[in-house]
């Protein structure tokens, strides 16, 4: 079946009400909202509408809490630690980046660890909150165990994705978003919808071997560093791997390596976990904190033309900058509206009807 094409208000209205049904305030179901339209507007389609059912399975399981308490439990002027209280991650982590921005406004930077929360969407959408401001942002997150570290064939570490974003003048801003994985979990969700076989080097079996099924995580296997082998640099996704689910884990307080919950609900919750929940890590720093706004976004100016203006392998492959490809896709489905995979469909119409919203009846 062909996708369905909706347009950004009604897929907006829609995804709020679902979440107010969920019991979330007016305000939290707006930004949970948000985060999601934002993904599905940017082309990042694995991590936003499609995700909702699990959301709701998830509070129904218990492992979300509609209205949370989010607080921080310890600070510095710098930095801070923040309990989720089991919140939507899509809801505290855009709260938590709000407090990162106001220590930065006062010290330079903002630093925040965050404990007891749950899946916050695309990272990109906390760091580029800097943007606003004419800072530097950071957004990263641990996530449940699928990927072996190198060397093993056991599942230890999440996708665990890093953002970082830094503004522009007269150029678009920089916005890097990517997982640590050679494929964020996404990308097979995506690639088993429309019943293809994904590339070599994405995944292995359980019993280490090569695999090329999209349902790879079904059957106990996993998925491999970016690099995928020792010989194209496993160890480097490795550590990165690590050093998110560090900060984000290990100094938040949040569960970490193989007890971080995962996001399929009907997946048993990891027994004796040494923290409480997801954990993320978050960060802004204020331009001027180190040199005039206006000198740096001058010369990030320089840097992005350069990089364009490289000599591309192929003439009509340009080269593209982080942040670009999306804002593409963004414009285009602004104006075109939002294609949503028929599996995907069947999901939200499942919701109109458990909800009684009726709002997708004529969509």
């Amino acid at each position: 079946m062909e996708n369905r094409i909706i347009q950004e208000n009604t897929l907006r209205f829609f995804t709020e009400n679902v979440f107010l049904k969920m019991g979330c305030s007016q305000t939290h179901a707006k930004l949970a909202a948000d985060v999601l339209i934002q993904a599905d507007l940017r082309g990042i389609d694995s991590h936003g509408v499609a995700r909702l059912v699990g959301y709701v399975r998830l509070l129904e399981a218990g492992r979300i809490n509609p209205q949370p308490n989010i607080r921080i439990i310890h600070e510095t002027p710098s930095t801070a630690v923040v309990d989720g209280d089991k919140g939507l991650g899509l809801v505290v982590a855009p709260i938590a980046m709000e407090w990162a921005l106001e220590k930065a406004e006062q010290v330079g930077t903002g630093w925040i660890a965050i404990k007891n929360s749950n899946h916050f969407g695309i990272a990109a959408y906390h760091a580029m909150k800097a943007l606003e401001r004419n800072m530097m942002g950071w957004a990263m997150t641990n996530a449940s165990a699928l990927v072996a570290p190198t060397f093993s064939k056991q599942r230890m570490l999440g996708t665990n994705p890093i953002a970082f974003v830094a503004p522009a003048g007269e150029e678009e801003d920089f916005v890097l978003d990517m997982a640590t994985t050679t494929a964020a979990n996404g990308k097979l969700e995506i690639a088993s919808r429309q019943g293809q076989l994904i590339p070599e080097g994405w995944a292995i079996t359980k019993e280490g071997t090569s695999s090329l099924s999209p349902n790879i995580l079904k059957e106990d296997g996993m998925l491999l560093p970016l690099g995928s082998d020792i010989i194209h640099g496993s160890h480097k996704r490795y550590g990165l791997g690590s050093m998110v689910d560090i900060l984000s884990g290990v100094l938040s307080g949040a569960a970490f390596s193989r007890w971080v919950p995962p996001f399929p609900a009907y997946v048993p919750m990891p027994a004796n976990a040494p923290g409480e929940g997801l954990g993320h890590f978050l960060g802004a720093m204020r331009v001027d904190a180190f040199q005039k706004a206006e000198t740096f976004k001058s010369q990030m100016d320089i840097w992005i033309r350069s990089m364009k203006e490289a000599i591309p392998i192929d003439e009509h492959q340009k080269v593209l900058i982080h942040g670009e490809q999306e804002r593409v896709f963004e414009a285009l489905r602004k104006k075109q509206g939002i294609p949503i995979h028929s599996s995907v469909w069947g999901q939200l119409q499942e919701l109109d009807q458990k909800f009684t919203l009726n709002i997708l009846q004529d969509a």
